[in-house]
């Protein structure tokens, strides 16, 4: 079947499948190895470090495929973003994805360039700003994802279901997503496709270590030590010290202090700023999708599996042929 939606319309992609911009680890490689796959790959710019770097990787990844795939640029944990941004347009990037931060400024050149915007955020809030200022689409995660959180963060299956009444642009969940029946499930709350990060950090062409994916095919989603990192709120103190901090930081040390903070991290003072954290910290962060993480396949594997259980899964829905 064709799943064509106006998330896989606006990536000209044959699967609303996107891969997450993954700090320290979404290169070139990887994206073109999941734009290959028929879901839509993400380079992520503070991955290159300067300029110079993101346009070699940039040309690079084109060479690797001739399918679509979009830069990340991350607001206050992406190096020299104005130039980055500049790059994108000059290379001919058609999707730029901004994150985390208000990305107002940045969302306006995109548009003014005659490109496509999508910021990423945590809460319906937020979607709808972006959304006023004229974001493509949205991409929300839910409380089961990992990386940077909000306090007002929701779970998942809450938080799509909300901004489907509420929003008119496309819907992207993330979160927890992993299988077709997550995938599904998204698609069925009113998202018109889906992100997934610890889920494609989970196959072979991920560059990250084979250690770190041995433990998430362990992984458990009942782990204390999972549960406590993913669900449970931050210490009230460390929140309210991190919080007293903002102005006082440079916006890139601040944001990932918080990002620490928020993840109950001891060592949120010492933080540096994103594009220098720890590579191994980084890439041994999971989210709830390793619920559905018992192998290491291919990302076309991976991505072939999702559609295939989907669509097995809707033949055996009965109510739909009657």
């Amino acid at each position: 079947m064709k799943w064509k939606t106006r998330v896989s319309e606006l990536l000209d992609c044959e699967y609303p499948i996107l891969q997450g911009a993954l700090s320290r680890i979404g290169n070139w490689k990887f994206a073109a190895s999941v734009s290959e796959a028929g879901a839509h790959g993400c380079l992520t710019a503070a991955v290159s470090l300067t300029p110079q770097n993101l346009r070699d990787d940039i040309r690079r990844c084109k060479d690797a495929t001739d399918k679509p795939f979009s830069v990340n640029i991350t607001v206050g944990m992406c190096p020299h973003i104005d130039e980055m941004l500049e790059v994108c347009l000059e290379e001919g990037i058609e999707v730029i994805e901004t994150a985390v931060f208000s990305a107002d400024q940045y969302g306006k050149r995109i548009k003014e360039a005659g490109r496509k915007w999508i910021h990423k955020t945590a809460t319906l809030k937020h979607a709808l700003h972006a959304e006023k200022q004229g974001a493509d689409a949205v991409m929300l995660v839910g409380l089961e994802g990992i990386g940077f959180k909000n306090i007002s963060q929701l779970p998942t299956m809450t938080t799509i279901a909300w901004a489907a009444a509420h929003m008119k642009v496309p819907i992207i969940a993330a979160g927890g997503i992993g299988d077709a029946r997550t995938f599904l499930g998204a698609l069925a709350l009113g998202a018109e496709g889906v992100m997934m990060g610890t889920a494609f950090m989970a196959t072979q062409e991920c560059p990250i270590s084979d250690r770190f994916k041995e433990k998430m095919v362990q992984a458990s989603p009942d782990n204390p030590h999972l549960r406590t990192t993913v669900l449970a709120p931050p210490n009230p103190r460390e929140y309210e010290e991190v919080m007293k901090k903002r102005g006082e930081m440079p916006l890139e040390k601040w944001l990932t202090a918080l990002e620490r903070v928020m993840l109950k991290h001891d060592d949120w003072r010492l933080a540096p700023e994103m594009w220098n954290e720890d590579y191994d910290r980084l890439s041994s962060l999971m989210s709830f999708a390793v619920t559905y993480v018992d192998h290491i396949p291919t990302v076309k594997e991976f991505v072939d599996s999702i559609i295939e259980n989907a669509e097995k899964i809707m033949n055996n829905w009965q109510f739909l042929r009657e």
